[in-house]
């Protein structure tokens, strides 16, 4: 008992709130977001480059809004972005049981993005101000796997909604994030948090903060290997569970399964995956992951039941388990204290990947076929390794230069 109270200790109350609310709000939303292309499959009869652009829209308006919310949350404060951008998403999953169109899914799914976009960063931000620097690790680990708890549940209840209502699914999910909102506003007023960390703060621009990517080669080689890992990671909630409905039988319960196994996965090895991980530098680690991640793109391009779909994702879940946490703790390391905010921020350029990806991919599975589509991807990830070998050359000679 003395040590889960010890271990309650070393974080924050908000930083517990935030992860508690990432169970809630992430499981409800993993059972409406990865049936969304097949929803949009079934229900509108779309094209799956159209069918791309609608999934894609999300995280090409986060791009700009979460360059745009890491910097508003280090000019005004963590607190105004956080409640603004939660209770946007609520609105959203609200919008989507009324939608009707492709022009309003795409519009509200960009309207999902933009806010998911101001409050990730700034939610990650908040976390580092409110834990001690060799506790962030640990932090980001457990914000990961609160993710996946989520994820693990999730899906098999989207299974169940996406065969009975999926318009229910947007409507538990709209109403989880209103009350993550709410539980998260009175915490915040209790221990009277979100306002800008100093003086000084106000005095960055976009201009400058812009030029931070421009300056830190190591930032930029991270983002740019990063885009091509989200590139190949993207194919997960578009054109796998397109190419499963249609190439496996009972497909969609196939899939919900792996992502049930995915996230499972992760909840179970994220913490020692990543204590081992910690042997290593971080964007070894990173490259290691990609190796991992493009197997199990290969396999998936030759799924043809359970055993080759469950090889596949074990193989994706260990290179998202190295690839994902160690970003963001790269980011932390790069970052200053008063530009932590504007630094996570910049680091969602990266989401361009999760853009191009459904819609690249989309073409491929309707003009070659799912080998094709998977086995150019898996070939694309490895790229990415490139990349991190030059980030973490400039990363090794920064931190020697530091150390001096």
């Amino acid at each position: 008992m003395d040590k889960l109270k010890n271990y309650y200790q070393q974080f924050h109350p908000i930083v517990w709130v935030l992860l508690s609310g990432t169970v809630l709000a992430r499981g409800s939303a993993f059972a409406t977001l990865p049936f969304l292309a097949i929803y949009l499959s079934r229900n509108l009869d779309l094209h799956p480059v159209l069918i791309g652009i609608t999934i894609g829209i999300s995280p090409l308006s986060g791009v700009i809004g979460g360059f745009l919310g890491g910097h508003f949350s280090d000019r005004f404060g963590r607190k105004p972005v956080m409640i603004g951008s939660l209770l946007m998403m609520s609105l959203v999953y609200f919008g989507f049981t009324a939608a009707e169109t492709p022009g309003w899914f795409i519009l509200l799914n960009a309207l999902n993005g933009l806010s998911g976009s101001f409050f990730e960063p700034t939610g990650q931000a908040l976390i580092a101000d409110l834990t001690e620097k060799s506790k962030r690790m640990r932090a980001f680990s457990l914000r990961y796997t609160a993710i996946n708890i989520g994820a693990s549940v999730g899906p098999l209840l989207g299974a169940y909604l996406a065969v009975v209502s999926a318009k229910s699914a947007f409507m538990v999910t709209g109403t989880m994030y209103f009350i993550y909102v709410l539980i998260l506003a009175m915490m915040m007023k209790k221990y009277n948090l979100g306002n800008p960390v100093s003086g000084g703060v106000s005095k960055v621009t976009i201009a400058s903060s812009l030029k931070i990517i421009g300056k830190d080669k190591a930032l930029r080689y991270l983002v740019l290997g990063s885009i091509i890992i989200n590139l190949g990671y993207s194919q997960m909630e578009s054109n796998v569970p397109q190419y499963l409905e249609s190439s496996v039988a009972n497909g969609v319960f196939v899939y919900s399964v792996m992502l049930s196994i995915n996230a499972l996965m992760v909840v179970i090895f994220q913490m020692p995956i990543s204590h081992f991980a910690e042997r290593f530098k971080t964007m070894q680690v990173m490259m290691a992951g990609a190796v991992f991640l493009s197997a199990g793109m290969i396999i998936f391009g030759f799924v043809t039941g359970w055993y080759t779909g469950i090889l596949a994702i074990l193989l994706v879940t260990v290179g998202e388990i190295l690839i994902f946490p160690s970003s963001s703790y790269l980011v932390d390391q790069l970052a200053t204290d008063e530009l932590r905010g504007t630094y996570y921020g910049a680091a969602q350029f990266r989401r361009i990947g999760h853009f191009i990806g459904p819609i690249a991919g989309g073409f491929l599975l309707k003009e070659a076929g799912g080998t094709v589509l998977f086995s150019v991807i898996a070939v694309t990830v490895l790229g990415s390794i490139l990349f991190f070998i030059q980030g973490n050359k400039v990363f090794v000679k920064l931190s020697a230069a530091v150390g001096k």
